[in-house]
C-alpha cells in the first residue's frame, strides 16, 4: 500500500482528509448547482443575463482572496489549528444554512451574494489547511500527504459537478438541503483532528490588510526557492483554470459533443490528476524531489501542443454522447491527452507545494501559504482575462491552447533559469532512476532539522550526487577542488552549494576557506558531508581518513553520522576498469547500490580511527 494511502487509517490524517474533501466537494456542489440553476431553471432571464451572472459569481467567490489572504495566515500561525478549523467549518454551516434559505427562496441574487461567504471561509481555510500537513505528518510522509490532498481536491471538483446535476434535478430546495448536510459532516470529521501547536502564539493581529498583504508577500519572498515554487503553483492554476474553463465549449464545437462527454473528460483529468500525484510520490523515495517538477512541466507543454493537433469533426445534427465520441479515434487521443496533462499536472504540483511547506520559517508558514493563495488568485483571474481576450480577437479554443503550452514551456524555462535547483536536481534524480538502483538502509538516523556532519566513503566521481538523491535534506558536500570543476557535473555541485577544498600544499587559502565556509553552513543549521579519505579510492579500497573531519567538529562540535556506499566499485563512474568513465556502462543499467547510514556519535565521542573502522564496518564486504 503506498504512504498515502495508509496517512488514511492514522487519526493524525484521517479526520483532516475527510473534512477538507468534504469542503472542496461543497464549494463545487454549490457553485455548479448554482450555475445549473441560473443557466437552466430561472425562467425569463436571457443568455446574456445569465453569462453575467455566472461571471459575477467566479469573481464573488475570488474576490475573498484578495481581500482576507493575509488576515487568515495570520490567524492560522497564531491559534491552535484543530480549533480554527472548527470554527471554520461552523461558519460554513452558517453560510449554507443561508444558501439553503436563498435556494427555497429562489432568489439568484441572493445565491450569488452567498458565494463571498463562501469564498471568506475558503480563504480562512487555505492557510490553515496546508500549513497543518509538516506539523502532522513526518518528513517522509510529506509528498504523501500532498499527494493525496491534491487527488482530494480535484476528486472533490469532479464530485461536486456530478452530484450537483443529479441533485438539483429533484429541485433547488433539494441542492439546499445537501450543502447544509455536507457542511455538517464536515463539522463532524474536524472535531476529530488532534490539537496542533500554533506556530506563532504571540503574534498581534494586524487588520492594516494593505500593509499586511505587503507583509506576506515579503515573508514568501525571504526564501527564492519558496517565492518561485509560489509563482509555479500560481501558474499551474493559470493552466488549470483556463483548461476547465475551457473544455465545454471545447467539447461542445470541437467535437460536436454532449455534457456528458464534458464530465468524462473531467473525470479524465481529475484521474490524471490523482495519478499523477500518486506516481510522484513513488518516484520521489519519500523525499521532496524538485527534480519531478521540470518533467511535469514538459508534460503540460509537449500533451498541451498534441491537443492543438488533435482536430475532431463536429456534426450538424445532434451532439454526441460519450459512446459515440469514444468510437472516434481522434476522441481517444484527445482522451490520452487529457490524462496525460492530468498526470503531468500532479507530478509538476505536488513538490512545489511540499516544498514551500517545507523550507518556510514554521513561525510565519500559515502566512507564506496566504501569500501563495492571493497569488493564486491574482493569476485565475489573469487566465480568464486571457482567456477572454483571445477569444474575443478570434482566437479558437485549440488555438489557445496550443498557445498556453508555450507559454508554459517560456515561463517554465524562465523560472529553472533563476532557481537551477531544479534542473539540477533532476539531473541527480535521472542518474539515480536510470543507471542505478538504490536501497536505502538506515537513512532516518540523519536528523530533519538541524547540524550535522555526514562521513562517507569515496568510491566514484558521482558519490555525492547519489547521496544528494536519496537524503530527505538538502547537503552541502566539501569536494576535492578538481572534481568541484568538472564538466557538466560542476553545474551540479554549484547549484547544490557544494564547497570546493584543495590540500595544503595546492592552495592553503582554498583550504581555510573551505573550512571556514563548513563553519558557517555547520553554525546556520545545515547538514554538511565529507569524504575524509580526501581522494577517490583507485582498488575499491577504503583509504585512510584524513584530520579534516576532526579539525571540523573541533571548531564547532556536531553530531557526526557515518554513511557507506556499496555497490559502486565497478560502475561507470569508478576507477575500476582505470581511468574513470572509460567503459560505457561497464555493469549495465539500474545495478543495484546501497546508501547505508549508521548511528550518530556524539563529536566528543569522535576519534579519527573510530570513524574510519565505523566506516569500513558500514561497508562490509561489497565494495
Amino acid at each position: 500500500m503506498p504512504d498515502s494511502l495508509r496517512l488514511l487509517t492514522t487519526r493524525r490524517f484521517r479526520p483532516f482528509f475527510i473534512t477538507q474533501l468534504l469542503g472542496a466537494f461543497n464549494d463545487n456542489l454549490y457553485k455548479n448547482g448554482l450555475t445549473i440553476f441560473i443557466a437552466f431553471q430561472v425562467a425569463g432571464m436571457s443568455q446574456d443575463d445569465s453569462n453575467r451572472l455566472v461571471n459575477l459569481a467566479a469573481g464573488l467567490f475570488i474576490l475573498p482572496f484578495f481581500l482576507f489572504s493575509p488576515l487568515a495566515g495570520q490567524l492560522a500561525d497564531k491559534y491552535e489549528k484543530s480549533m480554527l478549523i472548527r470554527r471554520i467549518k461552523l461558519l460554513e454551516i452558517a453560510v449554507m444554512l443561508l444558501g439553503a434559505a436563498a435556494f427555497l427562496l429562489q432568489s439568484p441574487g441572493l445565491l450569488i451574494a452567498i458565494l463571498f461567504l463562501m469564498g471568506t471561509q475558503s480563504t480562512l481555510f487555505g492557510p490553515v489547511k496546508y500549513s497543518l500537513l509538516p506539523q502532522a505528518l513526518e518528513p517522509r510522509e510529506l509528498v504523501g500527504g500532498n499527494a493525496m490532498v491534491e487527488f482530494g481536491t480535484f476528486l472533490a471538483i469532479l464530485l461536486g459537478l456530478i452530484a450537483s446535476v443529479y441533485i438539483i434535478g429533484f429541485g433547488s430546495a433539494a441542492l439546499g438541503v445537501a450543502v447544509v448536510a455536507v457542511a455538517v459532516a464536515g463539522y463532524l470529521a474536524s472535531r476529530g483532528i488532534p490539537a496542533l501547536a500554533p506556530g506563532a502564539p504571540d503574534l498581534r493581529i494586524s487588520f492594516n490588510l494593505p500593509r499586511e498583504t505587503f507583509n506576506i508577500l515579503r515573508d514568501a519572498g525571504e526564501n527564492r526557492s519558496v517565492f518561485y515554487s509560489i509563482m509555479g503553483i500560481s501558474w499551474f492554476w493559470f493552466l488549470g483554470v483556463t483548461y476547465m474553463t475551457q473544455l465545454p465549449n471545447y467539447v461542445r464545437f470541437e467535437f460536436g459533443a454532449d455534457e456528458q462527454v464534458y464530465v468524462l473528460l473531467l473525470a479524465l483529468f481529475s484521474l490524471g490528476i490523482g495519478a499523477g500525484s500518486f506516481l510522484c510520490e513513488r518516484l520521489s523515495g519519500r523525499i521532496v524531489e524538485l527534480g519531478l517538477v521540470p518533467l511535469g512541466a514538459l508534460g503540460l507543454t509537449a500533451f498541451g501542443i498534441d491537443i492543438y493537433f488533435n482536430r475532431g469533426s463536429p456534426g450538424a445534427g445532434e451532439l454526441i454522447g460519450p459512446a459515440a465520441f469514444l468510437a472516434q479515434a481522434s476522441s481517444l487521443r484527445v482522451c490520452f491527452d487529457i490524462v496525460m496533462l492530468g498526470i503531468s499536472g500532479g507530478v509538476y504540483i505536488v513538490p512545489l507545494y511540499a516544498l514551500v511547506q517545507q523550507r518556510s520559517d514554521p513561525r510565519k508558514r500559515a502566512r507564506v501559504i496566504a501569500a501563495n493563495n492571493l497569488l493564486n488568485a491574482v493569476f485565475m483571474v489573469a487566465a480568464s482575462l486571457y482567456a477572454l481576450f483571445a477569444l474575443a480577437a478570434g482566437v479558437t479554443i485549440p488555438m489557445l491552447f496550443l498557445i498556453l503550452a508555450l507559454m508554459n514551456a517560456a515561463v517554465a524555462g524562465f523560472v529553472f533559469t533563476l532557481v537551477p535547483e531544479f534542473i539540477m536536481r533532476l539531473l541527480v534524480w535521472l542518474l539515480i532512476h536510470t543507471m542505478y538502483r538504490v536501497d536505502k538502509v538506515g537513512l532516518e538516523r540523519i536528523p530533519d532539522e538541524g547540524p550535522a556532519l555526514l562521513v562517507c566513503n569515496h568510491v566514484s566521481f558521482v558519490d555525492a550526487l547519489v547521496l544528494a538523491g536519496c537524503v530527505r535534506r538538502p547537503i552541502r558536500f566539501v569536494m576535492y577542488y578538481k572534481i568541484f570543476d568538472l564538466p557538466l557535473l560542476s553545474f551540479v555541485f554549484r547549484t547544490a552549494g557544494a564547497i570546493p577544498i584543495a590540500g595544503a600544499r595546492e592552495d592553503p587559502a582554498m583550504m581555510e576557506r573551505a573550512f571556514d565556509r563548513i563553519d558557517d553552513a555547520l553554525r546556520a543549521g545545515e547538514l554538511v558531508c565529507i569524504f575524509p579519505e580526501g581522494r577517490i579510492t583507485d582498488d575499491g579500497r577504503l583509504n585512510s581518513f584524513r584530520p579534516g573531519v576532526t579539525r571540523i567538529i573541533e571548531r564547532y562540535p556536531v553530531p557526526v553520522i557515518p554513511l557507506a556506499l556499496r555497490g559502486l566499485w565497478g560502475s561507470f563512474f569508478s576507477r575500476a576498469h582505470g581511468n574513470a568513465m572509460s567503459r560505457l556502462f561497464p555493469r549495465g543499467w539500474f545495478s543495484r547500490i546501497e546508501l547505508v547510514a549508521g548511528v550518530a556519535l556524539a563529536a566528543d565521542a569522535v576519534t579519527l580511527e573510530g570513524l574510519e573502522a565505523r566506516v569500513r564496518e558500514l561497508r562490509g564486504d561489497r565494495r
